[in-house]
């Protein structure tokens, strides 16, 4: 089989160098499409139609709506505990969860969505003389409780184990009080019709549901907000609660509701992420949502009160890594991820590089040593054709240099002999056709009948 002509292989070159830059384009921009392409959370919350999710549905409108990395799918829960049952058996990727709740280990803080305080108050008697006589001593605090009937405003068994962890603080027995619950829309009308001697509401210091819960009668007189001031013993023996208090005012009213501060404790609504969420975009939601907060706070001001979550090792919620990472300043750059891969492709590809040629450089090895052999020959019919006595041979000579000159072009084009062995060949070239024609014109020089012995002796003497 002939060798492959130099434009061939010229175009089989040019086609591998292109076919290797762009495999390597090609990884790049494959490996930033992958780590920028958006990633779709879904965010576990609920109960239907409250302010959680609310929240969560801006959210996800804002992040769709400015093409952030990552978005949002909201998977609509009937309560906190829900939300973290999701998280713990991996059917969302983030959750709204009560910070007082038994959390899942799976799951791992990345913001505080808000601080929620505990009112517990008793409203004012009821003008109605029987009513009033049937209602039984006044409570002022919250060891009178016992035997009493008890309202907690909504249907979750957390805000009754709350009610549990305070009167059992102050040596009241669970047991003996009458608990009754009550949803959010059946508070204010619960309140107005004295369904309960006390009442206990848990969420954000200006929540409209507890407001309007103890507003409910106006003309009543003043209710009577019960003080926990025990709200450090708690939280040292309960870590998830923290002493709080409620300002004076908090709930409106003239004179203001309550008239002065009251003590009690809080707890946090966090947004949580399943552990084994990718640090990347965890970091990348908690950059998004501390951003967008801000926008967000005409239309929920309970946005104001999102917070970084506590990056601390002995946090009682451990915090997300990928948030962390953000709180922290730590957050990674693409270059910074992925800086190495493409650093060490480079080089695996420099490396594939330097072996082809090595390996085609192999493969030539017999086609430079027939070039050598070549080049070899036109040296040695160099010296020929210097006592050379027939023209005739010299031609012969001649054509086998013009043979040898087409190979050796031919072998250079393919890249099996170098530049200098060219330069090489070409002066050796030279001398072999100077010598030839030198040769040649002491040759015609000479008479047609001179005999060869006569030739070689003037050659000689030449």
């Amino acid at each position: 089989m002939p060798p492959p002509s130099a434009r061939s292989v010229k175009r089989k070159v040019t086609l591998i160098t292109l076919a290797g830059t762009l495999a390597l384009v090609g990884a790049v921009v494959g490996t930033y499409y992958f780590a920028m392409r958006p990633v779709t959370l879904r965010v576990a919350v609920g109960p239907p139609n409250s302010e959680d999710v609310k929240v969560i549905q801006a959210l996800t409108q804002a992040f769709a709506r400015q093409q952030n990395s990552v978005r949002l799918r909201p998977v609509p829960t009937d309560s906190a505990t829900a939300s973290a049952a999701a998280i713990a058996n991996q059917t969302a990727d983030l959750a709204i969860v009560r910070g007082d709740l038994e959390l899942p280990k799976t799951a791992q803080a990345v913001a505080t969505l808000r601080k929620n305080v505990v009112v517990l108050w008793v409203p004012p008697r009821s003008k109605d003389k029987a009513a009033a006589k049937n209602a039984g001593p006044k409570i002022t605090k919250i060891s009178q409780l016992a035997g009493r009937r008890v309202g907690v405003i909504g249907r979750t068994p957390a805000n009754v184990n709350l009610l549990k962890v305070i009167v059992q603080q102050y040596g009241v027995d669970f047991s003996k009080l009458d608990v009754v619950q009550f949803s959010t829309s059946e508070a204010t009308d619960a309140v107005r019709n004295h369904k309960a001697d006390a009442f206990l509401a848990a969420g954000p210091v200006n929540s409209k549901i507890t407001t309007e819960a103890v507003n409910a009668l106006p003309r009543d007189g003043a209710p009577t907000f019960l003080a926990i001031d025990s709200a450090d013993a708690i939280s040292q023996n309960h870590p998830v609660y923290e002493a709080a208090e409620i300002p004076a005012g908090a709930f409106g009213g003239s004179p203001p509701r309550p008239e002065e501060e009251v003590k009690t404790i809080s707890f946090s609504h966090h947004i949580v992420a399943r552990k084994g969420l990718s640090d990347t975009t965890v970091a990348a939601f908690t950059r998004q949502l501390f951003a967008i907060r801000q926008s967000l706070m005409s239309e929920f001001p309970l946005a104001a009160k999102i917070e970084t979550p506590d990056t601390d090792k002995d946090a009682v919620l451990p915090v997300h890594p990928g948030a962390a990472a953000y709180v922290d300043g730590e957050e990674k750059s693409f270059m910074d991820r992925y800086g190495d891969y493409i650093w060490w492709g480079l080089m695996a590809m420099s490396a594939l590089g330097s072996a082809g040629a090595w390996f085609a450089s192999y493969l030539r090895k017999d086609e430079r040593t027939s070039n050598t052999s070549l080049r070899g020959r036109l040296i040695d019919m160099l010296a020929i054709a210097r006592h050379s006595t027939s023209i005739e041979e010299l031609d012969q000579m001649q054509a086998e240099a013009d043979g040898i000159m087409r190979d050796t072009l031919d072998c250079f084009e393919r890249g099996g002999i170098e530049e200098g062995s060219l330069t090489a060949f070409h002066i050796a070239l030279e001398q072999f056709h100077n010598a030839v024609a030198d040769r040649k014109s002491l040759l015609m020089s000479m008479p047609p009948d001179t005999p060869k012995s006569n030739v070689q002796l003037i050659a000689s003497a030449s």
